[in-house]
């Protein structure tokens, strides 16, 4: 991708739904332009618009993140086999002590155990795995943006807050409706989903579904995303780090790293480390740069593991066949 393929990409990461209009205005670009080159993104499959769930707040599980170690050789098929299962939503190849990451959502407490005890044991190539459950979600990959824009540019196109309780005062756990549910999976299916097509594919009035569709987001139970792999916008190091965190200063540390432009998903977790922090940034040394100038300011950080993602099998509930090469057009 050019610059401007950048600008606009990171424009719709910021808000999904937004109109090409409201993006070639914040961005200063002209509609046609914009409406060219994004839908050419989408329809190549460079980007794709979807939206992903608050699991732990919509009841529609419980996410954890896997480790998971491999007999020699058969690396990419325990990936293929992960990547397979409706409740991974990421599968990646990692270099460290782990080969494969992999976050799964399980929907319920009890189905857990079996899935960590008997399923995923049971693909050929495991040998073990280290499981880390998540308590609390600071940043989700669905509202991380590239670095690519003004803040002017970011306060334009970022939908305005609800009103209602301050950030902070949702519910632990707020469940959907039937029809709630019924409206989610069209907007997973497609992001950009009209309201109008919403109406229509369910039988409902315009106006409700414009009611409801909006709630869900304004909820933040279900977050639109814009899905496209970082190296494509020039961020080709990828690293997960897991970090130890004393924890009287969990929260802060969690609170400021998930505000970093470069962090893409930040979480508290319960297990051998305290909060993984998945990053994305041009190269190694700015990697190096992270750890030591960001990261290494908070005494609160006690230990951090730092693993780089060599490939994404699995992004958002969506498989990946590996980077798009594009053909510019004239």
């Amino acid at each position: 991708m050019d610059v401007l393929d950048r600008r606009l990409v990171s424009a719709l990461q910021v808000n999904p739904r937004a109109a090409w209009g409201e993006i070639a205005r914040a961005v200063g670009e002209h509609e046609r332009t914009v409406a060219r080159r994004l839908q050419r993104l989408i329809a190549d499959g460079a980007v794709r618009v979807t939206a992903i769930y608050d699991d732990l707040r919509s009841g529609h599980g419980r996410p954890v993140h896997l480790h998971v170690q491999v007999r020699p050789g058969t690396a990419a098929a325990v990936a293929e086999a992960l990547a397979d299962r409706p409740d991974t939503r990421s599968v990646y190849s990692l270099t460290g002590v782990a080969d494969i990451g992999c976050e799964l959502v399980s929907p319920s407490r009890e189905a857990l155990h079996d899935i960590l005890t008997a399923q995923v044991a049971a693909i050929d190539g495991v040998q073990q795995t280290r499981t880390q459950v998540v308590l609390h979600t600071f940043r989700t990959v669905a509202e991380w943006h590239a670095p690519y824009l003004a803040d002017k540019e970011v306060a334009e196109l970022r939908p305005a807050p609800p009103d209602g309780p301050p950030d902070g005062a949702a519910p632990d756990e707020e469940g959907l409706s039937p029809l709630e549910q019924e409206i989610a999976d069209l907007l997973v299916a497609d992001g950009r989903t009209a309201f109008t097509a919403i109406a229509e594919r369910l039988g409902i009035s315009l106006p409700t579904a414009r009611r409801r569709a909006a709630s869900l987001l304004e909820r933040r139970l279900l977050l639109p995303r814009a899905e496209v792999e970082p190296a494509l916008l020039g961020l080709e190091a990828e690293a997960q780090l897991w970090l130890k965190v004393q924890p009287q200063g969990l929260d802060h540390v969690g609170r400021t790293l998930s505000a970093h432009p470069h962090v893409r998903y930040c979480a508290a977790t319960a297990g051998t480390h305290s909060l993984i922090v998945q990053v994305a940034v041009a190269h190694e040394a700015a990697l190096y740069r992270f750890l030591t100038g960001v990261v290494g300011l908070h005494d609160e950080v006690t230990d951090i593991d730092v693993t780089l993602i060599t490939r994404a099998h699995k992004r958002g509930h969506l498989r990946k066949s590996g980077l798009r090469t594009l053909e510019r057009t004239p």
